[in-house]
């Protein structure tokens, strides 16, 4: 039964928030308008905005634990290595396939507008899942210790969210493609570029290493209360900073490195509450493991 709590956890945690995910559209589509300018939509939105740290989270942890046990055959490039590469591509080219304006590439090349080319090259969650797993899945191949590879994960955690304020105000369509230029911004619509976004994967692949040590050493449930209490401590900073009492030069910085801390928090916070819910019941089959399952199904069906 304990492998059951170990990995259970987790696809919890992406089942709701692939569940959650739908909600926007409901509320969108039927909600009166005068209801959203109401005080308590202001706080499903915020909800929904965790949705996306939830799922960029899950995909690094799921990465790590995946891999682990095939990483000599990877290094030797034999099968495990190009279903892995073939896998991650194929998020990235699914993200765009959901942006086509057109489904012949003759008329996507002549008939394109601007406005739906930008749309195109746009970066949604897809593509940055997709970046972010590459990142992992090279560093992963380079460096046997896992100290070193971990070390690395967390330097660059930090770096992202050091130089992610100055990359959000570069024009890179001026040095770059904008297929390229996108992924380093919001200035051309991208939804999730991967500064700072990728911080929320790289996280989820830190907090897979540590979860397995001390499951290792038989010191699981110490580590998921620390978690907790680790995830209220960066929820309430981040909330502390945003109640006014800072400066707007510190808090209009775009994107925030606490807006970075806020959300992980609340990703840490939910997934403690995860592991003891799965603890609680032993959860094998339900709607939310289902949702989970069919996580890349549903995000699908939701744009349509």
């Amino acid at each position: 039964m304990k492998e059951i709590v170990r990995y259970t956890f987790i696809d919890l945690l992406r089942g709701w928030a692939i569940i959650l995910m739908i909600e926007p559209h409901v509320f969108n589509t039927f909600l009166l308008p005068d209801l959203k300018q109401t005080g308590w939509f202001s706080v499903v939105s915020f909800i929904n905005g965790l949705i996306a740290p939830a799922f960029l989270f899950v995909s690094g942890f799921v990465f790590e634990i995946s891999s682990g046990s095939k990483l000599d055959d990877m290094r030797k490039f034999k099968l495990p290595f190009w279903k892995k590469l073939w896998r991650i591509i194929s998020i990235i080219l699914i993200g765009y396939a959901l942006h086509l304006p057109f489904k012949s590439l003759s008329k996507i090349i002549n008939k394109s507008t601007p406005e739906q080319l930008q749309s195109f090259f746009a970066v949604d969650v897809l593509q940055c899942i997709g970046v972010g797993l590459l990142v992992l899945f090279i560093l992963r191949l380079i460096f046997r210790s896992d100290k070193i590879y971990h070390y690395i994960l967390i330097g660059l955690t930090i770096i992202v969210a050091a130089i992610s304020p100055i990359f959000w105000k570069t024009e890179f369509t001026d040095y770059l493609h904008p297929v390229f230029a996108n992924y380093f911004n919001r200035l051309n619509g991208s939804l999730f570029p991967v500064f700072p976004w990728i911080n929320f994967i790289l996280s989820g692949a830190i907090f897979s290493k540590y979860f397995l040590d001390a499951a290792s050493n038989d010191k699981e449930e110490k580590f998921i209360k620390a978690t907790t209490f680790t995830g209220i401590e960066m929820l309430l900073s981040g909330h502390f900073f945003y109640s006014g009492l800072f400066p707007g030069s510190l808090t209009s910085i775009l994107p925030n490195p606490v807006f970075f801390i806020e959300r992980l928090g609340y990703v840490l916070f939910f997934t403690a509450l995860c592991w003891y819910y799965a603890k609680w019941r032993n959860t094998i089959q339900s709607f939310v493991l289902d949702a989970s399952r069919e996580s890349l199904l549903i995000y699908w069906l939701h744009l349509l």
